[in-house]
């Protein structure tokens, strides 16, 4: 009995660990990242997929081979199954990967049923993306069954240009991560990569007919520390690709369905190259490969016939390393001071009979000159040129594909022009700026707003556009301009995940997307970034909020929200927030000065505490008018931003800063009763290589009825000099205590830049984020 008893307890235990270890069933989730265009669910059975499953390709077509090899490894690594290939297309129990006609080039088919997984390609790209579609349905576990309900998912992009930008050259990036970088484009359907190579502070690329290029040019004695301090490291940095492994980027990029454009920089961004050839310059050096960042005055010499040959022989290499129909040539930010003062340029001025008019300077056509000599010469040779919209300054280059960056109206007036767009603008897809506004905590970034809700926001073809200008629109790409991205982690964690917003932006319609069913959808796009290693930003996952004034209550709304409706908890006084503290339930209302903290409550771990300073004062939430207009960029929400009890931070654009230029502040605010006044505090933000400067002085008015105004105090200050700190500075402006209802604030802005600038003799940009009165 005692060993019948033994042996039936060991049975159980058996039949209790299988149950405890037999696999797990997950379903497949096809509403991925970018959302492919129609999904369509079938009545029929659920696919099981399995270790005996198999994947075919057409026999004899390398580019399918890879991408079944492709598939095979996404799947081992996600699921540990490692399938085997074969190339009969009839094959059961398999995902048949195979070819079929259609208009666009890079549209698939997936369709599941019981017995197999087809997915159609009308190219091998379309294939390529109709696994990567496969691959983000799929859950992430080793010892999982996996079951793909039935299905007919018809996709394809909407714009055949999807770019990303890597700038390599103002930080240098290994060759395993340019093809790690790749691989990232890859999951997000990118098919574009421009590699940014050569600028001031870097020349990236063998140039075999130019040795120093890289020899000098590629290595600069040290770096400056922070947003151009005047202090260095002090540590020498260097590096570049040969022409072999940037052969190699080509085709890793290629198998991967990706078209490698890359940019030489020119006329100007040329500094690296001056180093190197001094001859290429206006005033013959001697130059260094530049330690800080900006712009520099010193470009390639216009007048100087050795610079045009210079541009063909860079060319023809570069021809001969990337196969691409593009070849980016800059073309932006290329100051013209040194070829008004060079004999060369005013001679090739003279020659070629340029002359100034309205809109243009002759200095300008001499760019649009040299523009069209570079080319010309790559269109002899069957490639087409990119460039930034400053080419548009001048005379376009006729063939000319513009890339627009300094918003989107460069890229409407091109495709009114019938040129070929890109727009890239640096309000929606420049990812080297801040993701969010609690920039204290974030590394160092050049500065600037563009969170995911901005990307996901854009829209490329412009309204202004007719349907036929719009078809000149081919594509949108984000930048990443490395200026302070030192390393790869960072790289990874600026670009995702908003390339996650960017990729549904190039590849749907706008009536498909939707910012809250994207966030819904973003977490398991995570996953994969979890399980690649990828270094990848969580914003997300905090607490999202807005504040927002309202002046008829004389309240500060306050909006939070979580991508997963994860309980929050605030406090008022500062304290940390836990679940004991007070539960956030719809809109709050604040009317007085506090220190709000709030928090989200999660299993899984609290989201990073939410915290705003908030700050009332007799001006808060009163009536306030502007007597002189805020440029057009930067009025976000106007001028009741100036009195709504908030403060901005050290990043321009994240609304909290309103900006003019060529005006001065002038506002007046209602108190709404008469009161004893005797102080106004102004905030200012500077940061001279923006062009944004202190205040040139205040004057302080007040009156009781609005109409008659006395002035109660007038400060004047001297033009701020190169040496002075950039940042916050705060005016606290006091004066003899005197009742009234109305107080007038003028700050006068900075008309003419000192002599010290590159921007010297035109006017400046004054920045107020809040306007107190006590």
């Amino acid at each position: 009995m005692k060993k019948l008893l033994t042996i039936c307890s060991t049975l159980v235990a058996c039949i209790a660990l299988v149950a405890c270890s037999s696999p797990e069933m997950k379903k497949a989730n096809y509403e991925v990242i970018p959302l492919p265009k129609t999904i369509v669910k079938g009545e029929g059975e659920a696919f099981n997929l399995d270790k005996a499953t198999l994947i075919a390709y057409p026999a004899e077509n390398e580019k399918m081979e890879k991408n079944a090899n492709f598939l095979s490894d996404y799947l081992h690594e996600m699921l540990g199954l490692k399938l085997s290939l074969t190339t009969d297309l009839k094959s059961t129990n398999a995902i048949i990967l195979d070819l079929v006609e259609g208009e666009n080039k890079e549209a698939y088919t997936l369709v599941v049923e019981a017995n197999k997984v087809s997915i159609h390609g009308t190219s091998e790209a379309g294939v390529f993306y109709g696994i990567q579609t496969l691959r983000k349905s799929l859950p992430i576990g080793k010892n999982l069954k996996v079951s793909l309900p039935a299905v007919e998912i018809k996709d394809e992009p909407r714009f055949s240009y999807r770019g990303m930008m890597l700038d390599v050259s103002r930080h240098f990036f290994p060759l395993d991560f340019i093809k790690r970088y790749i691989d990232i484009l890859a999951l997000h359907n990118i098919n574009t990569f421009h590699w940014h190579l050569t600028d001031d502070q870097g020349w990236r690329i063998e140039i075999k007919k130019y040795p120093k290029l890289t020899e000098i040019g590629s290595q600069r004695t040290e770096t400056v520390i922070g947003h151009n301090s005047g202090e260095y490291d002090g540590i020498p940095y260097g590096g570049f690709f040969t022409q072999e492994e940037a052969k190699e980027i080509v085709e890793y990029a290629a198998d991967h369905f990706i078209t490698v454009i890359p940019e030489i920089d020119l006329p100007g961004h040329m500094q690296a190259a001056l180093a190197a050839y001094p001859n290429l310059g206006c005033t013959g050096g001697p130059y260094e490969v530049w330690k800080q960042w900006g712009v520099s005055e010193d470009v390639l010499c216009a007048g100087n016939d050795d610079v045009l040959e210079f541009l063909i022989d860079v060319m023809d290499e570069i021809m001969e390393i990337f196969p691409s129909e593009y070849i980016h040539i800059g073309g932006d930010e290329c100051p013209k001071s040194r070829w008004q003062e060079c004999p060369k340029c005013q001679s090739r001025i003279k020659t070629l009979g340029l002359k100034a008019d309205k809109k243009h300077s002759a200095e300008d056509y001499l760019q649009s000159f040299i523009m069209s000599h570079v080319e010309k010469y790559l269109n002899d040779n069957g490639r087409q040129i990119i460039g930034w919209d400053e080419i548009m300054e001048g005379d376009i280059a006729p063939n000319a594909t513009v890339m627009s960056w300094r918003g989107l109206s460069g890229g409407i007036e091109a495709a009114k022009m019938k040129h070929d767009v890109v727009m890239a603008p640096t309000s929606h897809v420049y990812f080297d700026y801040y993701q969010t506004q609690d920039v204290e905590n974030e590394p160092i970034a050049i500065g600037g707003y563009v969170p995911i809700q901005t990307v996901y926001s854009l829209e490329p073809a412009p309204a202004e556009l007719t349907v036929e200008e719009q078809k000149y629109i081919i594509g949108t790409q984000a930048n990443l301009w490395t200026e302070y991205i030192p390393t790869t982690e960072q790289v990874e964690y600026m670009v995702l995940p908003r390339m996650a917003a960017l990729a549904e932006v190039q590849w749907c319609v706008p009536e498909q997307k939707d910012y809250v069913n994207f966030i819904k959808r973003l977490p398991g796009l995570m996953e994969i970034y979890a399980l690649e290693g990828y270094n990848y930003a969580k914003h997300v996952f905090d607490i999202q909020a807005k504040l927002i004034p309202n002046i008829n209550e004389g309240v500060i709304e306050v909006h939070l929200n979580t991508i997963d409706d994860a309980p929050i908890y605030y406090t008022l006084d500062g304290s940390q927030p836990t679940e004991a503290s007070v539960h956030y339930e719809g809109v709050l209302k604040l009317n007085e000065t506090c220190s709000f903290r709030a928090i989200a409550v999660r299993t899984s771990g609290n989201s990073k505490v939410f915290s705003e300073e908030i700050d009332f004062n007799k001006a808060t939430m009163k009536p306030i008018t502007l007597l002189q207009p805020l440029n057009e960029r930067y009025k976000y929400g106007g001028e009741t931003t100036l009195v709504d009890g908030l403060k901005g931070n050290l990043t321009l654009r994240t609304t909290r800063w309103l900006g003019l230029s060529g005006n001065d502040l002038e506002a007046v605010i209602n108190l709404k009763s008469e009161q004893e006044v005797s102080s106004v505090d102004i905030r200012v933000f500077v940061d001279k290589s923006d062009w944004v400067f202190d205040s040139r002085g205040f004057e302080i008015s007040v009156s009781t009825d609005g109409e008659n105004f006395k002035n109660v105090l007038t400060e004047s200050y001297l033009p701020m000099k190169e040496t002075d700190e950039n940042g916050i500075k705060t005016y606290h402006l006091t004066f003899d205590p005197i009742h009234a209802q109305y107080i007038k604030v003028k700050g006068l802005s900075e008309h003419n830049l000192p002599e010290w600038h590159d921007g010297k003799g035109k006017p400046g940009f004054l920045f107020i984020d809040e306007i107190g009165v006590n």
